[in-house]
């Protein structure tokens, strides 16, 4: 708030666009800049997904486990974070139009704005021009799975890790030609820390042979990289839409997406009633896909993959100038 204060002092715009999520400078622009006000949300600063969780005092990335052992402190948290929903509600509610980029926060954003006329979804914007250069072609001597994020708690690579370690268990007698890649940046101590973490998970799990980690890759290498891989793999629960899920359909790997969020509901959907990856939520769920995917007859897994590319077309960057010209068009009219 004090920051849109300082931006109002300095200029008053006729519209005033939050596209970063400070619901809360909402009013100053729509009460005192006498502006109209338009919010396009990438993930509501807080969810009912959240407030469940700390409700049934789960632990997680953002529900820390010595809040979530006590009853004391997760009713303390969990009255905190129902009066900041109502505040974030109201605040919210300013918005003369809103814009989500997924059906999974279109959801939770009407639960917690409750303005569902005037509230539209609005996929962002996919550069996959590059990506789908890559030729579709079923010549994988090496049987790769890869993995494109940054190296953050809530992408999950150890269920990844975990997932392929079981998958191996099986194939012990041709173990060697899989091969799991885990490709993203390290941007601070704690990546870091966290990457040696999953090396040692690895070694555990008696699989560091298979798993490679490749670390703040060109573009380049991530694109020969995504062109030698028969699986790409996701992990995040709730992942608000999945950006890197749409690249790696693009470049013609079979998707294997967490069975929630914009993954579930927007990408890894059937296109033309036909099969545009898999989808699963747990280490069995995981590794049953892996087996069914490499078990895949060429032709079978060209038509997945085929229909996958043509998909993600719904997402180019064309599609989001129209949707968001078309919701903002007529704020832009002047009035009487």
């Amino acid at each position: 708030m004090v920051l849109g204060w300082e931006a109002l002092m300095k200029y008053v715009p006729d519209i005033y666009i939050d596209s970063m999520g400070y619901a809360f400078t909402l009013p100053l622009f729509k009460y005192l800049g006498g502006c109209k006000t338009v919010s396009y949300v990438h993930y509501p600063t807080i969810s009912t997904d959240m407030l469940q969780r700390v409700s049934d005092r789960t632990q997680s990335h953002n529900n820390a486990s010595f809040i979530s052992q006590s009853p004391t402190l997760s009713w303390a948290k969990t009255q905190y974070y129902k009066m900041f929903a109502y505040l974030y509600g109201i605040m919210g509610r300013r918005s003369d139009k809103v814009m989500v980029n997924s059906t999974w926060t279109f959801n939770h954003i009407q639960k917690l704005w409750k303005v569902a006329d005037r509230t539209y979804i609005i996929y962002p914007p996919c550069d996959i021009s590059e990506f789908t250069k890559i030729p579709l072609t079923n010549c994988h001597v090496q049987k790769t799975i890869v993995s494109i994020a940054q190296f953050r708690p809530e992408k999950d690579h150890g269920l990844q890790i975990r997932s392929f370690s079981k998958f191996l268990k099986s194939h012990s007698k041709d173990k060697q030609i899989y091969k799991l890649l885990l490709v993203g940046s390290c941007r601070n101590e704690g990546d870091s820390t966290r990457v040696k973490e999953l090396r040692d998970l690895c070694t555990m799990l008696n699989i560091e042979d298979n798993v490679e980690f490749k670390l703040n890759v060109s573009f380049e290498e991530l694109k020969d990289l995504m062109s030698t891989s028969v699986i790409g793999i996701h992990t995040m629960w709730n992942e608000h839409f999945g950006i890197g899920v749409v690249e790696l359909m693009a470049a013609g790997t079979i998707i294997l997406a967490h069975n929630s969020g914009g993954p579930k509901l927007d990408i890894v959907t059937d296109y033309n009633h036909q099969k545009t990856g898999y989808l699963a939520e747990d280490v069995d769920s995981y590794s049953a896909a892996m087996k069914t995917i490499f078990n895949l007859k060429d032709e079978e897994s060209l038509v997945i993959r085929q229909n996958a590319r043509l998909s993600v077309e719904r997402f180019s960057e064309g599609e989001f100038e129209r949707g968001f010209l078309m919701v903002c068009e007529s704020l832009l009219q002047k009035d009487p």
